[in-house]
This record gives structure tokens, C-alpha cells and sequence, in this order.
């Protein structure tokens, strides 16, 4: 773990088209640009000798730090704390809007609230996941450092006009950019560091930076009042909604899984996947907790990205079908996995990979997930329109020809395919979703098809997806193996959450697949899935678990799993996909589906412990 910071040991700062990671220590560790998929500017998180960062932090070592957001936005505050002083680095990125843009600012302001302390800064990118060479340029206001590519990031220095000028900077053999800042109480300096400046260098005024300040503590705070929730655990779902927009890209309304790619599920293992683009699968918990909240705008932005995918290819697609498992922000499909062999990955965690190979894959649930979200929508006044309903009774046409298959499934196994009983279940509730809309507006169906798919679906999962000696469902059919995904059979409403059958399953799941109150995906050893390695328990399934829990009237354990996992966020709420034995976060960070899952089961706890 030598020059790693723990992986929770992070803040996620944005302006609704990319994002960065800020560590307890003061560095940014991981920025793209201009978008979340973009190659990186700075990626020491994935290599620290050789990825790039912006370091900010005392020249003193020993100090005690901590770490917030500005209440109700995404502005984060590093302090450190020392016997000679106290001071702290504000960082923030101005939100960039709707339009697409190549231009974005990291604001990174230094300032000393008691005694006396020096900082100091290191700026040193490297650009194209550390692939591009770049020169540095510095002028009196500022510096720029130019990528072969084109690609410049321009450093501009916040301070007054009579303050010194770029004076006391160093640069390296590397072509990195080093400052020292001392600075006595009530004192602040910093520096704006921008991706596509229209122009040079400029010094910024303080009063300047109060203003892009102000306008993004104004955004956020205007934003987050829209949010209903007044339940139990409104900061814990507060700060996951403020999170969730961070993630979200704003000229398209797509929810990215996580900003980050390659953070490894196991430290050293092969588990290192890129969460950088936008999943059809997250589609149903993003609008569930979206509306839930009160967020109509963000989405009905999501479900218009939806329903631009579903008219894209449909009725077509071959085997795998006219939807893909997931898309790139701006809905392009080009997603082939690469490997960057020159980086070491996170504390040696190798492969590093960007890109998704499992894009191609057959995941039958994506269906069923689309036409719930679709659904759900419908019902709180955002509607799909006639090309958009023609094009989905052409997608139900391919499902009802293709759902029963082998297929890779929802935990995109790369072991080989099986006939997986979550992926029939949301086959079932595509069917029974577009019955549904069908019947509410009148639409066109092939109804009687649909029902008869439908139906037939039920069966076979009834005959094929029990089983006798787990007396349980099952992640496959022919297997005895237990399957989280399946703690939302009762949520999608395939079974009654009070039916006998259904209880069975989650005593069965409490059995073999929780552990003080986390919950694995499945076990491996027992269902083999083509990787090497363990993995931690994801945080989505343990929240999926309470979500299960309250709903079949298990009141009190589901307050105590989701108390207990509220525990394991990390010092600003934040969660990455999985949880290890040793209570570390790992998987990339913060994972979107994890903050949508917490969403949903605060927002079903509280309606069964009788809140709002």
C-alpha cells in the first residue's frame, strides 16, 4: 500500500460532466477530462510514480487531518491541523451546465484560519493515462503544461494583484510544476487549474473566486431543496443524492456506475473493471430513487437517454440483442477493453483496464429493468412517445423469441453462459410492464403474446428456479447456489413478500450469504465464474437485503442491516462497490448502484417503520 491512500480515503468533486478525486492528504489522484470516460489528466490513485496529480498539503508532516463537504453541496474542505496553526484547501468544480464543453476548472483555494502554515504544491500531470509527454510554460500569471496531443491544462493562480507574482516555482526534470505557499492567519492563496482555456495564464482575484464559489454553493444548495425526503436518515440520503448528480452527465442526463476504472475488488487480484460509463440496468433503481426523492427533472432526463438507446437498434441485435448492457455517456457503444500495461494499478492490483468487454454480453435482465423504470415513470407524468412505444414492442418481439437461453447474466460472469433465474424473472416483469402501459394508454400490443411469454416465464421459473434442498431459489437453473440479485423478486412483484416461499429464500440467503449484516453476490467456489480470486461483499446487495427485509415485515432486522451499513460509509458518506472482511472499502469509488440501493431502502424502511 506504499504511496496509496486508503480507497475511502477520498472525496468526489465534479461539475455534472466529469469529476476528481480529492484525498484526505490534499491530492488529486484521479481526474479525466473532458468527460468522465475521458483519458486521464491525473491517475496516481492507478499508479502513483507514473499516473499524475495536484498535490496540496503542509510542509509539516505531522498534523491531523479532516475532511468534509460544505453542508447540502460538493464543495470539499481538507483541514489540517497542527500546535503552530491550522489551515485548509477548499476544492470545487464550477458546474459547466447542459452543453458540452471541453472546458472545466478544478478550484483548489489554500487558505490559513489559525497561526501560521506553509503549504506545498505540486502540480504534475500526466496526460493520456500517462502515455502523452508534455512541456511546461510559465509566465509571470501562471503556467501551462502542453500534452503532444493539444491537450493543456493551464494553472491560474488565485491571489491579489500586489501579492508576488508566479515567483518561488520550481520545475523538475519531469516537467512538474513546484510552489510553496507560507501563509499567516486570515491569509489564502490557490490556483484554478483548467482544461481548454480560451486564453493565457490569468491571475485570479479573490473576489473572483468569492463569486465562482458563491455560484456553485448556490447550485447545489438550490438543487438539493427540491429533494422531498424528510425521513429518518435525511444527510445519509442527501449526500447520496448530491453524490449520484456528481456522476451524472448533464447534457445527457446518463448516470455513469463510478467515475473511476480499475480499483480492484481484491488488493492484487484481477477484478478491476471500468464503471466509467452508464448501465441500462441501473435504469430502474436510478428513476425508483430519483422520484422517490423528488428529482422529476434528472429524471426524466435519464428516461429520455433510455428511451433514445431502446429506438436506436430496435428489434434488431442478433444474439445478443437490440439493447446493450451498457453505453458510453453520450449513448456511443464503443467500449472495447484495453490494458494499460505500463501502469502498476492500484497498490499493484493488475490488470489496470479501460473500456468494457462485458458490453457485448447477453444480460436478458436489462429488459425487464428498462421497461420498469419505463413503467414507474409513466406513472408520475413522463411519458415515452409513439416511436418510442413502436420500438419497444420491437425489442418485446426479440425477448419473446430469445428469453429462454443461456445468457452471462447480471454479475456479467466471464465463466461461461447459464440459464440464470434473475435474468427470467426481469424477462417477466418486461412483459408484464408493457402489458401494463399497453392496457393504461391504449396502446397497440401484442398482448396476447406478451401474456403467454409472460406466463410461461412464471412456470419455468416455479419448476426450474426452486430448490428442494436449499428450499430456496437459486442463482441457476440445475445449481443449489444462492443469489443475492434475487433479494428483488418481491420488490419487482414476481412473488408476494409475505408468501411462505419467499421467506424460505431469505432465511436461505441470511444462511449462506450474509455476514453481519453484509452480503455477498454469490458464493464462487460454488458457481465458478471464469475469474481468479475473492471478492468483498457489495454494498448494493447488503442494501438490496434491507430493502427485501422491510418489505416481508422484517421490520427490525432491516433497521439493524441498514444502521450497521450506514457504519461502514466512509467519513463523508460516501460507499465503493464492495466492503472486505476487514471493513475497507474496495471496487471502484463511489459506485453509483450503491447510493441508488441505499435511496430505495431508506425510502422502503421508512414507510414501513410508518414515516413519509
Amino acid at each position: 500500500m506504499d504511496g496509496y491512500p486508503l480507497i475511502e480515503n477520498h472525496g468526489l468533486i465534479g461539475d455534472l460532466q466529469t469529476a476528481a478525486l480529492v484525498s484526505t492528504e490534499g491530492v488529486v489522484d484521479w481526474f479525466c477530462s473532458p468527460r468522465f470516460d475521458s483519458p486521464s489528466v491525473f491517475g496516481a490513485l492507478l499508479d502513483a510514480e507514473n499516473g499524475g496529480h495536484c498535490t496540496v498539503r503542509p510542509a509539516h508532516r505531522t498534523h491531523t487531518i479532516k475532511q468534509l463537504y460544505l453542508p447540502g453541496t460538493a464543495v470539499l474542505v481538507t483541514r489540517f491541523i497542527t500546535e503552530a496553526g491550522a489551515g485548509e484547501v477548499v476544492d470545487f468544480m464550477p458546474v459547466t451546465g447542459t452543453t458540452v464543453t471541453f472546458r472545466h476548472r478544478l478550484v483548489r483555494l489554500v487558505r490559513c484560519v489559525r497561526g501560521s502554515m506553509t503549504f506545498e504544491v505540486e502540480v504534475a500531470p500526466r496526460f493520456d493515462y500517462g502515455r502523452s509527454e508534455h512541456t511546461l510554460d510559465i509566465t509571470r500569471n501562471g503556467a501551462v503544461f502542453a500534452a503532444k496531443d493539444g491537450t493543456e491544462l493551464t494553472v491560474h493562480p488565485i491571489r491579489e494583484p500586489e501579492d508576488e507574482r508566479f515567483a518561488g516555482v520550481l520545475t523538475d526534470r519531469n516537467g512538474d510544476l513546484h510552489l510553496s505557499l507560507a501563509l499567516d492567519a486570515g491569509q489564502q492563496h490557490g490556483l484554478v487549474l483548467e482544461m481548454g482555456a480560451e486564453g493565457p495564464p490569468a491571475e485570479v482575484r479573490p473576489d473572483a473566486y468569492r463569486q465562482l464559489f458563491d455560484e456553485t454553493v448556490a447550485f447545489w444548495r438550490s438543487w438539493l431543496a427540491q429533494s422531498r425526503y424528510s425521513g429518518r436518515w435525511r444527510e445519509v440520503v442527501e449526500r447520496s443524492a448530491v453524490t449520484l448528480k456528481l456522476m451524472t452527465f448533464a447534457p445527457s442526463g446518463a448516470l455513469v456506475a463510478a467515475p473511476t476504472t480499475a480499483l480492484p475488488e481484491q488488493l492484487g487480484g484481477v477484478r478491476n473493471w471500468d464503471y466509467r460509463f452508464t448501465w441500462i440496468r441501473d435504469a430502474s433503481f436510478s428513476v425508483y430513487a430519483l422520484l422517490g426523492l423528488g428529482f422529476t427533472e434528472e429524471a426524466r432526463a435519464f428516461i429520455g437517454w433510455l428511451d433514445d438507446r431502446v429506438k436506436e437498434q430496435a428489434g434488431s441485435g442478433g444474439d445478443t440483442g437490440p439493447l446493450n448492457v451498457m453505453y458510453r455517456v453520450d449513448g456511443s457503444s464503443d467500449l472495447d477493453e484495453q490494458t494499460l500495461g505500463h501502469w502498476q494499478g492500484y497498490a499493484g492490483s493488475s490488470p489496470v483496464r479501460i473500456g468494457n468487454g462485458a458490453s457485448t454480453q447477453l444480460q436478458l435482465d436489462i429488459y425487464g429493468e428498462a421497461l420498469d423504470s419505463i413503467c414507474f415513470a409513466h406513472q408520475h407524468g413522463i411519458q415515452i412517445g409513439h416511436t418510442g412505444w413502436t420500438a419497444m414492442r420491437a425489442n418485446l418481439d426479440w425477448l419473446a423469441n430469445h428469453w429462454d437461453q443461456a445468457e452471462e447474466g447480471i454479475w456479467e460472469t466471464r465463466g461461461g453462459r447459464e440459464n440464470f433465474t434473475y435474468g427470467r424473472v426481469m424477462s417477466w416483469v418486461a412483459f408484464d410492464r408493457a402489458l401494463r402501459l399497453a392496457w393504461w394508454k391504449g396502446w397497440p400490443s401484442a398482448a396476447g403474446r406478451w401474456q403467454t411469454e409472460r406466463d410461461a416465464v412464471y412456470e419455468q421459473v416455479m419448476a426450474k428456479g426452486w430448490s428442494d434442498q436449499q428450499r430456496a431459489f437459486v442463482q441457476h437453473y440445475g445449481s443449489d447456489v444462492l443469489d443475492s440479485s434475487l433479494l428483488r423478486m418481491a420488490t419487482v412483484g414476481f412473488l408476494s413478500a409475505e408468501d411462505p416461499i419467499w421467506g424460505s429464500t431469505l432465511d436461505a440467503i441470511e444462511r449462506e450469504l450474509v455476514s453481519d449484516s453484509l452480503v455477498y453476490r454469490y458464493n464462487p467456489d460454488a458457481s465458478p465464474d471464469g475469474l481468479r480470486g475473492s471478492e468483498g461483499t457489495f454494498s448494493l446487495c447488503s442494501f438490496a437485503y434491507v430493502e427485501a427485509l422491510a418489505r416481508a415485515g422484517r421490520t427490525d432486522s432491516a433497521r439493524l442491516v441498514f444502521e450497521k451499513m450506514i457504519g461502514y460509509a466512509n467519513h463523508l458518506g460516501l460507499y465503493s462497490e464492495e466492503i472486505a472482511p476487514t471493513g475497507r472499502q474496495l471496487g471502484n469509488f463511489p459506485q453509483a448502484f450503491t447510493h441508488l440501493a441505499l435511496i430505495n431502502a431508506a425510502l422502503t424502511l421508512d414507510k414501513a417503520l410508518g414515516g413519509r
